[in-house]
């Protein structure tokens, strides 16, 4: 077994079983199984590795310090719960027979459980109020995985109910940012530019946040929203969500943690503009402009890692939150290029010319 479990195999698994679709591709990266040969052991009594274990296919013997023996067997009752989840761990585990297992991190899945829960009471307590509907959709969204549900509950006990009809300019390019939106009923479009020079670079539903770029990056709005049939929003001020949502979603690392992401098959991400990538870029980075970036995210690769820079930050910030919302694993460069010393970004940047390409399915290839 070498391929990450689907959904129906998961459904097996308790309390993986607890997570949504959304949470399982989330932890994508740790749901391949991993082979466990005959006689060897899994870990010693013991053991504080914060992993949890699962059986997929095969038999394990688990021994305690009396000596008592438990054989678990994939598919049984035992074998559909973590194995020996105690740390330290209370057993020996040894293959009997050849074996594919996973293993997951513990405080990650701790982490998505405890979401899971939350997300849950909140959807009980709020459908009581008849609200429910869209914000189904919201609480699924990826931008939220990475938020508390403390942080969420302000956040939605913050938001100012908008109602506007068709047609409806909900913000203008060029004027300043004071706050973003969430779409609670109807449907917008995102425009960039005017008359023949206008570029539609997405159009949004249900549970959308828009405006964020702005509140970001700390600069004009860089399109217009339109509301395309009669809509209901929910507005979060520019203060609240810097609070409660920024801190929390954009990820930000330093050079020296972005070089250990790096050999661990991350991949840089360069949101500037075209011009300032050809006069100097990181080695083998992409080039996505951060407003082409919505358009341009679907050539990028759902399982990799990407270390998103910029000068200031501030573009890889806004980059980084767009990547969350679309379910990415992103980080942003601290305080970007300009934060570096003179010899460190000069080696960092040290690439020139049109550079790097992504192509369908997350393949790269190097621009003629």
């Amino acid at each position: 077994m070498s391929e990450a479990l689907n959904p129906q195999q998961l459904r097996s698994l308790v309390p993986l079983n607890a997570l949504s679709e959304q949470q399982w591709r989330e932890l994508r990266s740790q749901l391949e199984p991993q082979p466990l040969l005959a006689g060897q052991l899994l870990f010693r009594r013991g053991d504080q590795a914060r992993l949890t274990y699962y059986l997929l296919s095969g038999e394990l013997r688990l021994r305690d310090a009396l000596g008592a023996e438990v054989r678990v067997e994939a598919g049984s009752e035992s074998g559909c719960h973590p194995i020996s989840p105690s740390l330290p761990r209370l057993h020996e585990a040894m293959a009997l027979r050849d074996c594919a297992l996973l293993a997951i991190d513990s405080a990650t899945l701790a982490r998505q459980l405890t979401w899971r829960s939350a997300q849950q009471d909140l959807l009980l307590e709020l459908d009581q109020a008849g609200d429910s509907e869209w914000l189904e959709s919201l609480l699924a969204s990826p931008l939220l995985a990475k938020v508390p549900p403390a942080n969420v509950r302000s956040m939605l006990e913050r938001l100012r109910r908008v109602e506007l009809p068709a047609g409806s300019r909900v913000m203008s390019e060029g004027e300043e940012g004071d706050c973003c939106y969430f779409l609670q009923s109807g449907r917008a479009e995102v425009i960039r530019g005017a008359g023949s020079e206008a570029q539609l670079l997405a159009e949004l539903e249900v549970g959308a946040c828009f405006g964020e770029e702005a509140l970001l990056g700390d600069c004009p709005r860089n399109a217009s929203v339109t509301l395309l049939e009669d809509g209901v929003l929910q507005r979060l001020d520019r203060g609240d969500f810097l609070e409660l949502l920024k801190a929390p979603v954009v990820d930000e690392v330093s050079f020296g943690e972005a070089v250990r992401l790096l050999g661990s098959g991350g991949q840089w991400l360069d949101v500037r503009l075209q011009e300032e990538y050809e006069r100097a870029h990181a080695p083998q980075a992409l080039n996505m402009p951060l407003h082409l970036l919505r358009l341009k995210a679907r050539l990028l690769d759902g399982g990799a890692t990407y270390l998103c820079y910029c000068d200031s930050g501030r573009r890889s910030a806004s980059a980084v939150f767009m990547l969350s919302q679309l379910g990415f694993r992103a980080y942003a460069l601290r305080d970007g290029l300009d934060a570096l010393p003179a010899l460190q970004r000069d080696a960092l940047i040290s690439e020139a010319g049109a550079g790097y390409l992504a192509r369908s399915g997350g393949r790269i290839e190097r621009s003629r």
